[in-house]
């Protein structure tokens, strides 16, 4: 099957400003972001105002803009990486890529500068196969197909609707795992996709990540805040939480994931050990979410991404809520953030 033609103005990159300068950044990826729209949203916490460098084409919002369009609101939080979930919802395209602003492109084991964009893109509208497995990666990449034994009434694939990067330099492990090792780096420019099979869980890293909007937008939500979280990524858990929410609503819906490209390059930020003080209580409370995520079964009336999240808040309350409060604040916070999503989408 051929690539589909996806038009430029079909795609928005939400940056999420953790660090008020952005000059370095922007000028890293100038060639690949230059010629889409930028939503760029600054961490409410920050009172430096933005550096962005010219001829890029971009729209701001600052603490400010937060508070004028959701109001009262005050379940759904946008401080720190959470920031980037506020662009999601100003959006109006129908495909969203996200890059952390601590990265930078990578190129592939020939030299060249990865085009993080396209390759995002390129999964996004091309199908994905999570009902049978293809043993020879994406069957819909260049140079590759379905492998022998593969049933033909599975060929088709399904729609694409969520594309997660890998970095190159400091992967995304959790604090325990780099304080254990804090020399371990990712040298590995692996040149593959994979679809990540039906009822399969996995942590979604919001540091390289596309989707498509129309199909799981309001799936990929801020809720899920840990007591003590910080402004480094090892400090956070919530986009974990999210991924495990819409791989439950991609599995349910009948959508795809892709893992693998696009690469970027990661430089070090922050302090594994004393990150580790942060992020435990998120590494203690994993072991209660993913059995619960795994064991997650949606009703056939749920059919939208909306209806799927209301239906995990409510199962999240009821199942989860006992064990700790962050499960019942989580629960409140996706069913707030879906009531914003309604009302602000559809705003003209």
């Amino acid at each position: 099957m051929s690539l589909v033609s996806v038009k430029d103005d079909e795609v928005d990159i939400v940056i999420a400003a953790i660090q008020p300068d952005l000059t370095s950044f922007l000028e890293e990826w100038r060639a690949v972001f230059s010629r889409f729209h930028l939503i760029i949203i600054k961490d409410p916490d920050h009172k430096e105002e933005l550096k962005i460098p010219g001829g890029f084409n971009y729209d701001t919002y600052t603490k400010a803009d937060i508070q004028r369009i959701i109001g009262t609101s005050n379940a759904v939080t946008f401080s720190g990486f959470s920031c980037r979930y506020f662009g999601y919802l100003l959006s109006k395209k129908k495909y969203i890529i996200s890059i952390d602003d601590d990265c930078f492109p990578a190129k592939d084991n020939e030299g060249n500068q990865v085009d993080a964009i396209s390759q995002h893109i390129n999964n996004l509208s091309t199908p994905a196969t999570p009902f049978f497995f293809n043993t020879l990666y994406d069957p819909f990449r260049k140079g590759a197909d379905f492998v022998r034994g593969y049933p033909f009434s599975l060929r088709s694939g399904v729609s694409c609707a969520l594309s997660c990067g890998l970095c190159l330099n400091l992967a995304d492990l959790d604090a325990p795992t780099q304080a254990l090792k804090p020399a371990l780096r990712n040298t590995r420019y692996v040149d593959a996709v994979l679809t990540v099979p039906a009822r399969a869980m996995m942590p979604l890293s919001g540091i390289n990540v596309a989707f498509d909007r129309e199909l799981v937008g309001p799936a990929l939500l801020p809720s899920f805040r840990l007591a003590k979280e910080g402004k480094f990524r090892w400090e956070t858990v919530e986009d974990i939480w999210t991924g495990m929410c819409v791989k439950v609503v991609c599995d349910h819906m009948g959508y795809g994931v892709k893992t693998g490209l696009p690469y970027v390059w990661r430089k070090e930020r922050g302090d594994a050990v004393e990150s580790l003080k942060k992020e435990w209580e998120g590494v203690k409370l994993m072991e209660e979410v993913v059995p619960f995520f795994q064991s997650m079964r949606l009703s056939p009336a749920a059919n939208t991404a909306e209806d799927c999240v209301v239906e995990i808040a409510a199962a999240v309350k009821e199942q989860l809520g006992r064990i700790d409060p962050v499960f019942t604040r989580a629960a409140d916070s996706m069913v707030e953030w879906v009531k914003l999503w309604k009302t602000v989408t559809t705003q003209t």
